[in-house]
């Protein structure tokens, strides 16, 4: 049999495997699925700097990227494990079989892993084994009678192989195999290619149903049937003039499918507002339990809150505004007792992630929520269902955690979360911003009078002045629209006369303790980036 069918069984033969995990993981949940849970461990395994460099260079995709990279990667292994197997099926059981052990290890070591979570594994390997033995078996039939039994001869055969025979009629004849019963038996590549379309259909079906199982879960339906209390204390009214309603222009409220997201789970969580608890615990002098209905049930607020993250470049898309709507952190912390002597929140998501939050931050009286809507709708799932953290004047891999289940109170010296051990700094508050959003970088301009516009933001602390300078002359004082607080992001615009030829232009933003931001640039490793935003524009 030559190389080239061993790798397509091979490449079958994981398709299949991969089509029956995802069909079984439809049924247990996504993260079961073996992908997906070696997916997650490289996320935990790559250094900061390669994770930095995902985020840079491919934003919110940088999961899609990951999960193709993991798929590209088994398809070569799938394919020399079919080219092994094609001179010993025993070679290729073992390939499988060992990569199948990877799967599982990654499954087993997921938080919360139970001993059905192997199932999607299991049944794909046994898919997978079964397929490639059925395919080299389909693909070889008994050698036509008076076939040649002697010493292997030509170029490019495996083992057992012979040189094709040249019949009575001048033509060639399929090539003989020998196997190890004595058997001469030839390579059929009509065979092999209906069984490779057969498995390329089983494999298909398997993954499309798997993710139709998935998406159809019970989650979707718990979060539309959920109604949302009237807060207690509702959000001052968005000031009219808050959106200067200029194309191009950031709105002032970020639609819930244009808000950014980023963070570790490779499959969105799936976490049932019915048993979904919170836990409250470590150094406090009673460990508070509370479940959604309890949550539903307490003195609700309001808030406009802009959440950032650290990974954002200067001028970078990685932030949003949005209206949400939960209970105060403080008060729940204030019912379980904090010790004196605590100064650190280190929350968990159900899929495991974990974040460290300045308790002294929580309890200065700002809008520091456990969110339970977004935009006057139940969380999206992808945003954090059933809860989440929501923190002003943080960045979000400190403050922000989704799915939210375990928050024990302890100290920075005792305990890390996720990302400090990686190189991040253990207490990030957000650094003062401004980004042009129109013109766009690049952009051609007609001369004449301009609009240069964007949006400036320094949470909690409120952005009190925006400048822009054009080819490095003198700064010019933007205007500044209204805002309903210091929480928010705050556009801002400025009329220019555009002159013929390029021109580069600069934004930089005051805040309210007086701060200007740094003309100096700085990655946003470790604790956030800094700089001017400065883009360049050509004028017809």
């Amino acid at each position: 049999m030559p190389g080239w069918a061993g790798a397509l069984a091979g490449l079958t033969a994981g398709g299949v495997a991969l089509g029956l995990a995802q069909l079984v993981a439809g049924l247990f949940g996504p993260q079961t699925s073996p992908v997906i849970a070696v997916g997650d461990g490289v996320v935990d395994l790559t250094p900061a700097p390669v994770k930095d460099f995902a985020i840079t260079t491919f934003g919110e995709n940088d999961k899609t990227v990951l999960v193709w990279g993991v798929l590209v990667l088994l398809a070569v292994v799938a394919a020399v494990i079919g080219v092994l197997a094609r001179r010993r099926l025993a070679y290729g059981m073992a390939g499988l079989a060992a990569f199948a052990v990877v799967g599982l290890v990654a499954v087993v070591t997921r938080p919360g892993a139970s001993v059905v979570d192997v199932l999607p594994t299991l049944a794909g390997a046994a898919g997978g084994m079964w397929t490639l033995a059925w395919l080299l078996r389909r693909a070889t039939v008994p050698a036509v009678s008076g076939a040649p039994s002697g010493q292997d001869r030509g170029e490019g055969l495996g083992d057992g192989e012979r040189p094709a025979v040249t019949g009575a009629g001048g033509e060639a004849e399929r090539p003989a195999v020998v196997r190890a019963s004595g058997e001469a038996q030839t390579f059929d590549r009509r065979r092999l290619l209906t069984g490779v379309a057969g498995g390329l259909v089983v494999a298909g079906v398997g993954a499309v149903a798997g993710s139709r199982l998935a998406g159809s879960r019970a989650v979707d339906l718990a979060r539309v049937n959920v109604a949302l209390p009237a807060p207690a204390t509702p959000a001052k009214p968005i000031p009219a003039g808050a959106d200067l309603r200029i194309g191009g222009l950031s709105s002032f409220v970020t639609p819930n499918r244009d808000f950014y997201r980023v963070d570790t789970a490779l499959v969105v969580p799936q976490v049932d507002p019915g048993t979904w608890t919170l836990r409250i615990h470590g150094m406090v002098d009673r460990p508070v339990e509370i479940t959604y209905a309890d949550l539903l049930r307490m003195p609700l607020t309001e808030a406009d809150v802009t959440l950032t993250c650290v990974s954002n470049e200067v001028g970078g898309r990685l932030v949003g505004n949005a209206r949400w709507l939960g209970v105060h952190m403080s008060d729940i912390l204030r019912r379980a007792g904090l010790h004196a002597d605590a100064d650190m929140l280190l929350s968990t998501s159900a899929d495991g992630f974990t974040c460290g939050t300045p308790v002294d931050v929580v309890m200065d009286g700002r809008e520091a929520l456990f969110a339970i809507a977004m935009n006057g709708e139940p969380l999206p799932v992808e945003h954090g269902f059933p809860v989440r953290q929501v923190v002003p004047g943080l960045y979000g891999y400190v403050s922000a955690t989704k799915w939210v289940v375990d928050v024990k109170v302890t100290r920075f010296d005792r305990d890390e979360a996720y990302w400090t051990p990686r190189g991040w700094s253990a207490k990030a508050p957000i650094k003062t911003q401004s980004r042009i959003d129109v013109p766009s970088s690049g952009a051609s301009v007609k001369r004449g009078r301009t609009t240069i516009a964007g949006v400036a933001w320094a949470q909690h602390k409120g952005v009190a002045a925006v400048e822009v300078r054009v080819d490095g002359g003198a700064w010019r004082e933007a205007r500044l629209a209204d805002v309903p607080g210091p929480d928010t992001w705050r556009q801002w615009s400025l009329d220019w006369d555009a002159t013929p030829g390029s021109h580069t232009l600069q934004v930089r933003a005051t805040d309210t303790t007086g701060y200007t931001q740094t003309e100096q640039e700085a990655p946003p490793a470790p604790d956030g980036a800094t700089g001017w935003h400065t883009i360049t524009v050509s004028v017809a």
